[in-house]
């Protein structure tokens, strides 16, 4: 063996089984660690300073830093200050929202690490992958991601998928002596391993980076990009039509300049995407209390639009603690024969539920009747394709056999059942599926080596205990939970009439016979799907898509992750494979249906966060646009300076960072992104700020005669107070602000002090001229005035255009 620390690598001979039969001891890994470190790689980040000063780089910071110089060209050092503090809280803002958005993803990139089974201090262990040192023996099987580079030391042979890795789409074949890479998914088989290189020292380099990321098509992206769209487009053309007439007015051109820069910088939402992905952040902490892990953060906007559930049947309406109901023999065998050849062809390190459920057994068993002892020569692990599991086993005399144990189907061709015994089956498993037992054939060879079919095991898994009631809170929320199985047909029925989801269940030859319209209608009047393999599935997830359904869709083997990866929402169950996990949106910590529509609840509170955002910064971009254009444009009147923009803008940056926190209901339906709606509505509630700011105007300028000055510092106070208010009308959506749920601490906090702040600022002259007590509460209760009138409007306004409970 060579060890070559500089480099973590360590070279076997080559010969199976070169680690210790008891593996490494707490201290020799102790020592090993030293050596190697941790089997991760550090990734390179920017050192947050350099991050900080990227704020003050790019279109948005380049227009506020030109108005600051144009200030000090043209000696307005007051603007200058201000518009500079405007820079500073930009990036302040900007560099706390992204740095909170990355440490929410990296604790939740923690909680998917994944695990690998090794041989520690005599005994197998289940140990995050990052704790492998060189030396360590370690199992790996169907489903795992390599952890490590490994040298295959036992078993018969592996079937890896190194497309990640090498681009090469075919599976390669590896057996003992022959070495795996770290990152590879294991497609077939099950092996001991020694470990050989770990870290940076992996021949790709790429242990820890298993979370693949899909494809981007959420409508998350696309609705940000809508809006930013909408608003830039309307600020541009009217902040040109301003700077249009100020020039044809002869007005100062620097002068005009500053202050469409600072309009155009106030009106454009800089804040838009940083604001919704730390909201979407906040919210897959929240998802990760509740057990369910977010690996795509965009994911949970999905899941708030989900209308239909593809749901597992194993471990997610079931318990998955399988146990045996009943057992079947041939004439001239036992029970005990059959639970005896189950258990040779089980292994204990697979962790496998059925395997478990028979080894129990056979351990009672084996107390009972001091049962000779057996050892295993060769072992080839269950495959969803040849859908058995098979052993070489020598008994207390010397004698070799062979057993294996597999569906039905499959453990007739083995022992090529003639059609008296395979009537027999078919009525001995359809007895099974009647009571939703799932039958498991067994058979052995006799001392000529011909193959003997023994008998069936009937396995019982029955339904969790919250599962109706799941289905039932589903239903009320618009989920259509539809149960996906490879089960008979029948245990398929047993367990959905169990838990509620009805009995209209169909074969997959039965939705293979159609396509189109008729393959999509037959989908949608199914309760349920059995006999699927996992191909299936991804044809499920394609034509429920293809009819405009947003589908979530659970798995936990490595041949889900094509039809995971599909989903809207995929989703990998408790005990999920890595490579499952690794294609999956959301992976849960806890078994059963429940979790799922506990993260379906606080989905649909996350995007209505973000919906009520959207509203706020577009009918806030709407009401100071349209307002100052029109004054500027047809009154030849400055309503407010550019230094009360950039202070209003200022002002309006605090609260907006307090949504993420904000109380949001639960939508009765799915919900999606209506851009028409939510630009109509978010319009309607701009146009009428900007009338009560003209009322207000008017009155302010015809009737008291007010000086220029005071008006203007009458109309920042106006759009301040105002404009935040128009957040709790926004935050409401179809109902009255009264209405529940009330505003967060945080939210209703943070408002009412830039409300204040903002008074405080009117009031006593701070860059404008001062207001006095009395014109601010004038236009406090002026505020308020038409606060409830507006909520009243939106209120009757949502009736027409589009509502959702």
């Amino acid at each position: 063996m060579i060890d070559r620390a500089g480099d973590r690598t360590v070279e076997t001979s080559g010969r199976a089984g070169t680690g210790s039969p008891a593996g490494l001891s707490d201290p020799q890994v102790g020592e090993l660690r030293k050596k190697f470190g941790f089997n991760e790689i550090e990734e390179k980040k920017k050192h947050p300073f350099l991050k900080f000063l990227s704020y003050f780089w790019g279109p948005i910071p380049w227009m506020i830093e030109i108005a600051a110089v144009l200030s000090a060209v043209i000696n307005h050092w007051e603007d200058f200050s201000v518009i500079l503090l405007l820079l500073i809280i930009n990036a302040v803002v900007g560099f706390y929202q992204e740095r909170k958005a990355e440490n929410s993803i990296e604790l939740l990139k923690r909680h998917l690490a994944p695990n690998a089974r090794v041989l520690r201090n005599g005994s197998w262990q289940v140990l995050p992958a990052r704790e492998l040192v060189p030396t360590d023996t370690i199992h790996v099987r169907l489903g795992d991601i390599v952890p490590a580079d490994i040298e295959l030391t036992k078993g018969s042979y592996l079937l890896l998928d190194e497309s990640a890795l090498t681009g090469e789409s075919l599976p390669v074949e590896k057996k003992t002596g022959d070495k795996a890479f770290s990152g590879s998914i294991i497609r077939q088989g099950e092996m001991d391993a020694t470990v050989t290189a770990t870290g940076p020292a992996t021949f790709f380099g790429k242990t820890t980076r298993l979370l693949q990321q899909k494809p981007s098509r959420s409508h998350f992206q696309q609705a940000v990009i809508r809006i930013g769209n909408y608003l830039i487009i309307l600020a541009v053309v009217l902040v040109s039509l301003v700077y249009a007439v100020s020039f044809l007015r002869s007005d100062p051109l620097i002068e005009t300049l500053q202050f469409a820069l600072v309009l155009v910088v106030a009106a454009i939402p800089a804040a838009l995407p940083a604001v919704l992905t730390v909201t979407l952040a906040v919210g897959a902490i929240a998802l990760s209390k509740k057990e369910a892990i977010v690996s795509r953060l965009t994911s949970i906007e999905e899941m708030a639009g989900m209308d239909i559930l593809c749901s597992d049947k194993t471990g997610t309406i079931t318990q998955n603690a399988i146990s045996i109901g009943d057992i079947r023999a041939f004439d001239g065998f036992s029970d005990d024969d059959v639970i005896t050849a189950g258990a040779l062809a089980s292994r204990i390190e697979s962790n496998d539920p059925i395997d478990s459920a028979i080894l129990v057994r056979y351990d009672v068993l084996r107390k009972a009747l001091q049962a000779p002892s057996f050892e295993t020569l060769d072992f080839v692990p269950f495959d969803p394709v040849s859908k058995y599991s098979k052993a070489v086993v020598k008994d207390s005399s010397g004698r070799s056999f062979e057993v294996a144990k597999g569906a039905p189907q499959a453990i007739a061709q083995i022992v090529k059942t003639d059609d008296a015994r395979l009537r027999t089956l078919r009525r001995w498993g359809d007895e099974f599926a009647g009571k939703g037992y799932r039958a498991l054939g067994v058979a052995r060879t006799d001392c000529t080596g011909m193959w003997q079919y023994l008998g069936i095991i009937g396995l019982f898994d029955p339904p969790r205990e919250d599962s109706a009631a799941t289905v039932a809170e589903a239903g009320r929320l618009g989920v259509n939970v539809k149960m996906v199985t490879g089960d008979h047909i029948a245990i398929a029925k047993e367990i959905a009439s169990k838990v509620g989801l009805g009995t209209k269940i169909i074969t997959r030859s039965e939705f293979a016979a159609h396509d189109g319209k008729d393959a999509l209608q037959q989908l949608e009047r199914s309760d349920g799907f059995a006999q699927v393999f996992p191909e299936n599935k991804f044809h499920i997830v394609r034509v429920l898509q293809d009819g405009d359904h947003i589908v979530g869709m659970t798995g936990d083997g490595v041949n889900d992750a094509p039809a995971l990866r599909e989903a809207d929402s995929g989703i990998a169950v408790a005990g999920a494979t890595d490579a499952a996990k690794s294609a999956a949106d959301i992976v849960l910590t806890k078994p059963g249906l429940s979790v799922i529509i506990d993260a379906i609840q606080q989905s649909r509170a996350i995007f209505r966060r973000m919906e009520n955002y959207a509203v706020y910064r577009i009918a806030e971009t709407v009401r100071v646009l349209i307002f100052l254009t029109l004054c500027i444009v047809l009154l030849n009147f400055y309503p407010v300076t550019a230094l009360m923009i950039v202070v209003l803008a200022i002002l309006n940056d605090l609260p907006i960072m307090m949504i993420a926190y904000d109380n949001a209901p639960v939508a009765a339906k799915p919900v999606r992104w209506q851009m028409d709606r939510i630009l109509t509505i978010a319009s309607i509630l701009g146009t009428l700020g900007v009338v009560s700011s003209f009322i207000l105007l008017w009155i302010a300028r015809e009737y008291y005669h007010l000086d220029p000055g005071i008006i203007q510092t009458l109309i920042f106070l106006k759009l301040a107070v105002a404009g935040h208010m128009t957040l709790y009308l926004a935050r409401t959506g179809q109902q009255h602000f009264w209405e529940r749920p009330l505003p967060s601490l945080a939210l209703f906090g943070m408002t009412e002090i830039t409300q204040v702040g903002a008074t405080l600022i009117a009031v006593y002259g701070l860059f404008m001229t001062p207001l006095g007590w009395t014109l601010a509460l004038v236009v406090w209760g002026y505020a308020l005035l038409f606060f409830v009138i507006n909520d009243a409007i939106k209120v009757h306004l949502f009736r027409f255009i589009r509502p959702y409970s």
